[in-house]
């Protein structure tokens, strides 16, 4: 992004899902004094840590890292951004009800939501919330993914066959790893073989068209098991070539 006088506000994604490139979280030098940042941290939230004081709004779905279900979003918001939203809720613009941003901060203090959401996904939230707390937190969190994708990234590396998709070590995802493949190697069939041994969800973004693999490397994920993945994937290649 570039900062310019005119913009008000900069929306950014911390992790982007499909390709596996990461966005720090910070403010651009030159944007406006008045100016927000919006983070969409849906994929790196509970798995990456960050500076809340870089951004004003750092939102999320709690499906990935938080191992809970979608269909509902959380979000901290910095002073300037909820005086932002009261203040255009107040205008003339039309909101509808279940879109409006300060009826979320008005139920949100009142520990509730305008809708109903699926007790389960809150469950199921709470306890990854606790289980990320007591093991160390964010920084915790963040040193596990960091270790799980790296196993990813060196293999590909090494393997003479493959390579992180990323070629910028910096911007590489430390919770989705996306790895590119030669030419020679049938990624349709090598993850054909996978799922019929019970290895599932490495298939690329299926708007892609590339030959790769996609593998997820959130907080829940055990680095046992992204290296037992790599071996499963070195003995399947060895026997399709």
């Amino acid at each position: 992004m570039v900062a310019t006088s005119l913009t008000n506000t900069y929306v950014y994604p911390q992790n982007e899902t499909s390709t596996g490139v990461v966005t720090p979280v910070e403010r651009l030098a030159g944007a406006d004094s008045e100016a927000l940042f919006l983070t969409d941290a849906t994929s790196a939230a509970g798995g990456m840590d960050f500076d809340a004081s870089k951004t004003d709004v750092y939102y999320f779905s709690p499906q990935k890292n938080f191992g809970a279900d979608g269909g509902i979003w959380l979000a901290l918001l910095s002073p300037r951004a909820a005086e932002r939203a009261e203040k255009i809720a107040n205008s003339d613009r039309y909101i509808p009800e279940f879109l409006s941003l300060k009826t979320a901060i008005t139920q949100s203090r009142l520990n509730q939501t305008l809708n109903t959401p699926a007790l389960a996904t809150l469950f199921l939230l709470n306890e990854q919330v606790k289980w990320i707390n007591a093991s160390g937190g964010l920084k915790w969190a963040d040193a596990k993914t960091r270790s799980s994708s790296k196993v990813l990234y060196d293999w590909a590396e090494a393997s003479g066959v493959s390579s992180p998709f990323v070629s910028n070590p910096d911007h590489r995802s430390q919770v989705v790893v996306t790895l590119e493949f030669d030419s020679g190697v049938d990624t349709v069939e090598l993850i054909r073989v996978l799922r019929a041994n019970g290895i599932v969800d490495v298939d690329p973004y299926r708007g892609m068209g590339k030959n790769q693999l996609r593998i997820a490397t959130f907080v829940g994920t055990d680095q046992a098991d992204v290296e037992s993945l790599t071996a499963c994937i070195d003995f399947v290649l060895e026997e399709l070539a």
